[in-house]
Order: structure tokens, then sequence, then C-alpha cells
């Protein structure tokens, strides 16, 4: 998880049976193309807010494992919501989707990159 995720919602997803590791708790934020190589390395779906690890995956072609962002949730939310998402689209985050989340929808994007 994001460090702008909040760490309640480790609860949650520990709760759950998730493995988490989150960015907070490390003594320094390493940065977004750390963050992302981080969690691609360890085949863990990163949870965000932020956009710019979806233009990282998108624009630049980072590898990831899968990214879900939260648009517009309270802090108190975002656990459950994790939890809901990666249960429904956990398919399409193994094959390394980015799935984009709001109160209205969710868009699920799958990236097919040709040699």
């Amino acid at each position: 998880m994001d460090s702008c995720i909040w760490k309640g919602t480790k609860v949650f997803l520990d709760s759950a049976g998730h493995d988490i590791k989150w960015i907070g708790d490390f003594t320094s934020d390493p940065g977004d193309e750390i963050i992302l190589s981080i969690a691609n390395k360890e085949s863990r779906i990163l949870i965000t807010l932020d956009k710019d690890f979806g233009e990282l995956a998108i624009l630049y072609r980072k590898p990831h494992s899968g990214i879900i962002r939260l648009v517009g949730f309270s802090v108190l939310q975002q656990g459950n919501i994790c939890v809901k998402i990666i249960e429904k689209y956990a398919n399409e985050l193994q094959s390394g989707a980015i799935v984009t989340v709001d109160k209205t929808r969710v868009r699920i994007l799958v990236i097919l990159y040709q040699s």
C-alpha cells in the first residue's frame, strides 16, 4: 500500500488474509518508481490514491503486478473497498490490470504490450 492510503486499511486487509506491506512503515518514502518496482518484484498489488502509478505503468511501461487506485473515499471506507475490489477483481489484478474505483463506478484497464 502506498503511504497515502490510511494505515487502518491494513487491519481490513490483514483480517481478510492478505499479506500487506505499507510504505508508511518505511523510514522514508523511496519514491513512486521504487515503490512500484518493489510491489512488482514481490508480486504485490499496489493500492494508492495517486494517478502517478498508472502513468508509470501506461506511459513509461513500468512493470507492475496490478494497481488499485481509490478516488473519493474517506479513510474509513478505504479498507472495506479494498477488500471487496481485491476479491471481485482478483483475476484481472493478477493479470496486471489497473483498477480505478470511485463511488459510482469501477474502471479496469488491461494493457497488452507488443514487442
